[in-house]
């Protein structure tokens, strides 16, 4: 292979390589949201509205301009994101939170099979099978708390699942500009959340204060920075593969600070979505990959 082929591949996988560490970064500041709306005595739709009004200015600051490139696949992409903050709020309200996070975890899932029907590629038998392994980790987590029974809770987040997969796959595209998107994401569901706030007084303790400022500074605000450039770098199912570390670092977190014990069941699935996702990334490299 020529030096210049070589240097190029390398230059590709380093890149590849710091959009995982992005995406993975984006996933464990995500997971933090456990521990920060339990810390907060608010209705869980207010925080909403603070959280993205915050991670507004912040990922306008970031941009360094107010313009925004509105199109067609910014804003899809916002929809979705917006869609699957607002349902997966709600399906929580109606259903176990356990039960809504397996549901909207899906999404892996979603994605690979779209990636398979709709953009003809040929996964490995590894790939599939590492795939749904990581959606086996998220029901061994949360298998204490699911639920069924609760239809139209459990239909929000399944509808959320295919929200988020859209999320993943519109801002993956080239096409889209994620930053944009995300401000867009951002300002929807600010705009439906606020009537909420003024649905009863809110307590602006020190406390509320302190866990609002990590939740929309770090688990938003820096989440969605780190997304928006590692979503660019990675390919679509790894991205969603990734990214399904979040629900099971979030009861980690919640037992170490909160003090909440963590089952054999929660830690053995959060054990194999860890290695699923670490095999994911590692094997294929071992030998030509079709996916």
């Amino acid at each position: 292979m020529p030096p210049c082929g070589k240097t190029m591949m390398q230059s590709d996988r380093k890149e590849k390589n710091i959009g995982r560490l992005q995406l993975l970064g984006a996933a464990l500041l995500w997971g933090l949201a456990g521990v920060c709306v339990k810390s907060i005595s608010w209705g869980p739709l207010p925080i909403i509205a603070v959280r993205s009004f915050i991670s507004v200015l912040l990922l306008f600051a970031a941009k360094g301009s107010l313009r925004l490139q509105i199109n067609r696949p910014n804003l899809l992409g916002a929809l979705a994101m917006s869609a699957t903050s607002l349902l997966y709020v709600t399906a929580i309200k109606l259903t176990t939170a356990g039960t809504a996070i397996v549901l909207q975890y899906m999404a892996p899932i979603l994605v690979f099979l779209y990636s398979v029907l709709f953009q003809h590629r040929r996964p490995r038998l590894i790939q599939m099978l590492l795939t749904l392994s990581v959606f086996a980790g998220c029901v061994l987590s949360f298998l204490d708390n699911l639920d069924f029974s609760h239809v139209l809770g459990n239909l929000l987040a399944v509808v959320s699942a295919f929200t988020f997969a859209a999320q993943l796959l519109v801002m993956n595209s080239e096409e889209c500009s994620t930053q944009d998107s995300l401000i867009l994401g951002c300002l929807i569901s600010f705009a439906a959340a606020l009537p909420f706030c003024f649905s009863a007084p809110l307590d602006w303790s020190l406390k509320n204060l302190f866990w609002l400022g990590i939740l929309a500074v770090f688990q938003y605000g820096l989440a969605n920075l780190l997304f928006s450039a590692g979503i660019k770098k990675t390919d679509s199912v790894e991205a969603a593969l990734l990214l399904s570390i979040e629900p099971v670092f979030n009861p980690i977190l919640v037992a170490i600070i909160c003090g909440e014990k963590m089952t054999v069941f929660a830690v053995c699935g959060a054990a194999l979505v860890i290695l699923s996702v670490t095999l994911y990334n590692i094997l294929p490299h071992q030998h030509n990959k079709s996916f």
